[in-house]
């Protein structure tokens, strides 16, 4: 299983700075480090689009992944211009995780860019249908005339987030149903695989979030991150059924149930306190899960 992390992309960490979050997450054995993407949230939070250029600028192999670019909040050539710009700068190393924002995102955010918060889905989908062409360069016919974006990029892999299975089967490498049991993926994964199917469409791969805080945790802290969950639609039971918590061992057993339940990569969202101790507990735990350690 693959496992990547999510970058402190909010506020002031004192204890380091993204770039050194991401060197330790490259040298801790991480395939991937993650940025949210928020324009007008409820707390400070950085453009995800800078903290995952700064990630790449100091790492090496490690993937740069957007946990998931709001596409309705940009004009698709824009989005389609960082997307090519960070494939550059970072030498291929995109995971281009989209979606359409929910009430998370507050229609504040959506008024001001000038988009009805309603057209958010029918905007999504039509950003990811001329989505590739223009980051590859290509003409893509666009609001009436040809546009074609210079450099060119390779198209990274894009994981859709939750929203219609409809849209994860028309344009998904990889869904990206965050913070789901196994059960949930098991169901989504067969529904999707049909839709794929009637499309002509391989089904996509499975990748999951979790919000993690492992070792000797305080409940208060525990009590803050299922609040912060809620705030995405989760009910107070859902969301701390979600957490993942306990021990490294604890943590291996739910990290192969995902593996079991299909899949394939699994990013994981740090407590706050001492998120370097964390990545370090969560990668022993998939060492564990993989019968390596």
């Amino acid at each position: 299983m693959k496992l990547g992390l999510y970058l402190p992309s909010y506020g002031v960490d004192t204890a380091a700075t993204v770039g050194e979050h991401a060197r330790h997450a490259e040298g801790a054995g991480f395939e991937s480090v993650w940025a949210g993407d928020h324009l007008i949230p409820v707390r400070p939070f950085l453009d995800a689009t800078l903290v995952l250029a700064t990630a790449a600028a100091a790492t090496e192999r490690i993937g740069v992944g957007f946990g998931v670019m709001v596409l309705p909040l940009r004009h698709v050539a824009w989005a389609a211009k960082q997307v090519a710009s960070l494939q550059h700068l970072s030498g291929g190393r995109v995971l281009l995780g989209v979606g359409s924002g929910g009430g998370v995102h507050g229609d504040a955010a959506f008024r001001a860019v000038g988009v009805p918060f309603a057209e958010r889905g029918a905007r999504t989908d039509a950003a990811l249908e001329v989505l590739p062409g223009l980051v590859q360069g290509k003409p893509t016919r666009l609001d009436g005339g040809d546009v074609t974006l210079s450099p060119g990029a390779e198209m990274p892999p894009v994981l859709v987030g939750s929203g219609p299975e409809r849209r994860v089967a028309r344009f998904a490498d990889e869904w990206y149903p965050a913070f789901s049991t196994p059960g949930e993926i098991e169901a989504g994964t067969r529904r999707i695989a049909e839709l794929a199917a009637e499309h002509g469409r391989p089904a996509p791969k499975v990748t999951v979030g979790l919000s993690f805080g492992l070792g000797d945790v305080p409940a208060a802290e525990v009590d803050a991150q299922v609040r912060s969950l809620t705030g995405y639609g989760m009910s107070e039971e859902a969301a701390r059924e979600s957490l993942l918590t306990g021990g490294p061992g604890q943590a291996a057993e739910r990290l192969a149930a995902l593996a079991e339940a299909g899949a394939h990569r699994v990013i994981g969202m740090p407590f706050p306190s001492d998120r370097r101790r964390q990545a370090d507990l969560l990668a022993e735990a998939a060492r564990l899960a993989s019968g390596s350690a």
